[in-house]
């Protein structure tokens, strides 16, 4: 690729160590923040406890395979002398939908668990009402509301047990809907009441021999959204217990462990939805953390979408679950099933006083993260009545303005960034001159040393900060990986739509911004004066740094690559005006002074400078 010689060049003389070190510690930064990012996520997640239960724990077991007569050996073990209990249940499978204006459930009668529960405000990717119920992975291990008990053939023949419901068709919210049955030994009653909202309240008690058994209410199988490997990746188990939260990473997850509370809250969820529950006595709280795994080549998220023919290969993917109950046996809990929307779950209260909001993890740099988001949704609810009515994309044009924004308020920072690198050039004959008097020793010399002590007390001297030129970039770079972590985690950007975009936080589907986003950021280059660059730093920054950015948002969420190349373009126009200023001008002006005098020994070396 042919050399770019700027008009405003000044050659990299001897002068430019200190250019050379604001460099080096924007790398150092970048990779520093790389390595911390891995370091964080390991120590931020740590393995779950095996429990100390006083009974063994198992991981729930297939229920596909198990007879419909299953329910007639549900107490093995029980004592010959144990009385039976009547038999409550019913002869044929049934349903019962419940429904308001947010969702849609469907139980079934089989297991008195829940087979469909759809978002009616949200789609799925071909556009059909999303069904959070995983139905591949429910078969394998578990629907929805199913309960989890400490024995294997329990647990299955629950699952498979046709209880007698309260109601049976539909169901309109609020109203209460109760399960009943009774075989054998063991009698089950399960309760669910539903209002308004996401929140349901549930019961659940099961008896053997009239005595409690811990049996658990669970969310076994994931969520019937996860349509990548990335999807099923993000998942994790929450909970919230003592004051602290944790956000538990599929590697992190031992199946079939037991945790005992207290806990406010418990469940999974995954980039944007959540299955939480909320122990109506946080103190008797139990979970168990269920981990399994499926082939996303072999097994449906929903039955009825067809999907072509299977993938070649085996691509299996981890699939969460918890199950939640009592100490006492008897579970009482509500659970919230919905959008991980902050202002929603904010609204959501748990029995201790606390609130879901905890469910929302934007990572390393969380706090950071939080705000832009809340930032971010101001201007996008001042914004949204203005353009909604022209096409529905308001989160884009948000994105675009809350840019600017940030831009405007970096702005002072970049101008006090320009005057520190001018009083640096200005002091670069005196610096140069304390070289010479040492003989401009090696860094590897003993001298250099005293070389620098006596440079840092000229510049102390002299009012100059040897990083005032990298505080700009150290500003940015927690901003732009908070935003590379926010892109993907907050709901209200999933499938909003701008332009050509049908999903802000997935890949632009044509590359559009990532090779603009490249183009922009090697203008960006060209435009800011640095002349004292090393010639070889500044063409690798120019080139490198570019074809980085491109790499990281080329599959990235594209609202991080419309963030980055609206703010590309904003520095180019604030560098181009500043280069025209008094400040850009005796900046041109000594680049071109040092380029001279280099010229006149070695030549004008070819580097990139800040443009006329």
């Amino acid at each position: 690729m042919p050399e770019i010689t700027n008009p405003n060049s000044g050659g990299a003389g001897t002068g430019g160590g200190q250019d050379n070190r604001s460099f080096m510690v924007m790398l150092v930064v970048m990779v520093g923040v790389m390595f911390g990012l891995q370091v964080w996520r390991s120590k931020h997640n740590p393995q779950t406890e095996s429990p100390n239960a006083p009974t063994p724990t198992t991981q729930s077991v297939p229920q596909s395979t198990a007879p419909p007569q299953a329910a007639a050996t549900i107490a093995p073990g029980a004592p010959a002398t144990s009385a039976a209990v009547s038999a409550v249940q019913a002869q044929a499978e049934s349903t019962t939908v419940v429904e308001n204006e947010l969702y849609r459930i469907t139980f079934s009668n089989r297991g008195a668990q829940v087979v469909s529960w759809v978002l009616k405000n949200y789609k799925d990717s071909e556009g059909r009402p999303l069904d959070l119920v995983h139905d591949g992975a429910s078969k394998l291990y578990g629907y929805p509301l199913s309960l989890y008990t400490y024995d294997a053939a329990l647990t299955q023949g629950l699952a498979q047990a046709l209880y007698v419901p309260s109601v049976t068709g539909p169901l309109q919210a609020p109203g209460t809907l109760t399960y009943q049955y009774s075989a054998g030994t063991v009698t089950v009653r399960k309760t669910f009441t539903f209002g308004s909202d996401f929140v349901i309240h549930a019961s659940a008690s099961v008896l053997r021999n009239g005595a409690p058994i811990r049996a658990l209410i669970a969310w076994p199988a994931g969520f019937g959204d996860m349509e990548t490997l990335q999807a099923y990746a993000a998942a994790q188990i929450d909970t919230s217990g003592s004051d602290k939260q944790q956000h538990l990473a599929p590697k992190n997850v031992s199946g079939g462990s037991t945790l005992n509370g207290p806990f406010d809250f418990a469940g999974v969820s995954d980039q944007y939805f959540a299955a939480i529950f909320m122990p109506d006595k946080p103190q008797d709280a139990t979970i168990a953390t269920l981990h399994n795994q499926i082939d996303v080549n072999k097994v449906q998220r929903h039955s009825g979408l067809g999907q072509g023919a299977p993938a070649k290969g085996t691509a299996l993917v981890p699939v969460l679950g918890t199950g939640v109950g009592d100490l006492t046996g008897e579970t009482q809990l509500r659970l919230f099933v919905g959008p991980k929307r902050v202002t929603i779950l904010k609204n959501v209260h748990t029995a201790s006083g606390g609130t879901l909001e905890p469910l929302l993890d934007f990572g390393f740099f969380g706090i950071i993260g939080k705000w832009l988001f809340l930032g971010l949704q101001a201007v996008h609810t001042v914004l949204a009545p203005a353009v909604v009515t022209i096409h529905d994309y308001s989160w884009g044009w948000a994105i675009i303005l809350f840019t600017v924004l940030i831009n405007l308020a970096l702005l002072p920072l970049r101008v006090q960034a320009m005057r520190s690198g001018l009083k640096m050039q200005r002091l670069q004959p005196q610096m140069d001159a304390i070289k010479a008097k040492y003989g401009n020793p090696k860094p590897t010399d003993p001298k250099m040393a005293t070389v620098n002590a006596e440079i840092m007390a000229l510049q102390k001297e002299n009012g100059v900060s040897m990083f005032g030129g990298c505080v700009p970039t150290l500003v940015q770079l927690p901003l732009l990986f908070a935003f590379f972590t926010m892109m993907t985690r907050v709901v209200e950007l999933r499938q909003a739509h701008w332009f050509w975009l049908h999903d802000l936080s997935a890949a632009d589907p044509y590359h559009i911004l990532p090779i603009t986003m490249v183009l922009t950021s090697f203008l960006v280059q060209y435009y800011t004066p640095s002349p004292g660059v090393d010639p070889q730093q500044q063409k690798m920054m120019a080139f490198m740094m570019p074809a980085f950015s491109g790499y990281i948002t080329w599959n990235y969420a594209a609202g991080l690559a419309l963030y980055w190349t609206v703010g590309n373009f904003i520095m180019i126009t604030q560098q181009a005006v500043m280069n025209r200023t008094a400040l850009g001008k005796e900046m041109r002006a000594i680049a071109a002074r040092r380029a001279q005098r280099k010229a006149s020994t070695i030549g004008s070396p070819k580097t990139i400078q800040g443009r006329r």
